[in-house]
């Protein structure tokens, strides 16, 4: 069966939909969505071509993507579905932690990126950060964001004029920390780190955690 509708969801549930074209993942993806009390599968598609159809329709409010599909990528796919769909999170699952793909997925409009190795607590611990404001990665493609600004940091901080605090905020949103995480870890309120994040982002001229932490990466100099 190449898509799974669960009209019967528990509608205190959020819905999630799923983009993946090896059956046994996509039934291990659902099953695992469907083993928590907060999120239900609504929607479950083999193709690209078959998320554009009926997606849109089933409303999820989150949808794990797999990047290398058949016929178009997940790539495109999610930007295709965050062009018809702006306010749903869309969650990168990929068994390559590739820089470049990485970016290219943020570009796209992807809200986290995960490993396929995730482990079922990590996937449902993602679905919970992304709905609330953060944007979770594996910690492995995490790591090699950390690494990427340590390297450049100082270089790309002059060149858009951040403040080494809103750098540090910038760091941890790349991260994958939500805002009451981030106030914590820096001794900040949370009102503050909005602060922060406000100034950021009129900085960098975006709207989004996901667009501040592309923009910075892509800034002339890397």
């Amino acid at each position: 069966m190449s898509a799974i509708s669960r009209n019967e969801a528990n509608p205190s549930r959020h819905p999630v939909a799923l983009v993946e074209d090896h059956q046994d993942i996509r039934e291990q993806w659902a099953a695992i969505v469907d083993s928590s009390d907060e999120f239900t599968c609504v929607c479950a598609c083999a193709s690209a071509e078959e998320a554009l159809r009926k997606i849109p329709a089933a409303r999820p409010e989150v949808i794990l993507m797999d990047v290398f599909l058949p016929k178009m990528s997940g790539i495109e796919c999610t930007a295709r579905l965050k062009e018809i769909m702006p306010d749903a999170k869309i969650l990168i699952v990929t068994a390559s932690d590739d820089e470049e793909l990485v970016f290219h997925a943020l570009e796209a409009g992807a809200d986290g990126y995960l490993l396929k190795h995730a482990s079922p607590a990590d996937v449902i611990q993602a679905l919970e950060d992304v709905l609330h404001g953060g944007m979770p990665m594996t910690s492995g493609v995490a790591r090699k964001v950390a690494e990427f600004f340590h390297k450049k940091g100082q270089e790309r901080r002059q060149l858009v004029r951040l403040s080494q605090r809103e750098t540090e905020v910038l760091e941890l949103i790349a991260a994958g920390y939500v805002n009451k995480e981030i106030a914590d870890k820096l001794s900040l309120t949370v009102q503050t780190v909005r602060s922060y994040l406000k100034t950021i982002y009129e900085k960098l001229h975006v709207h989004s955690r996901a667009e501040a932490v592309l923009k910075y990466m892509k800034q002339p100099g890397k």
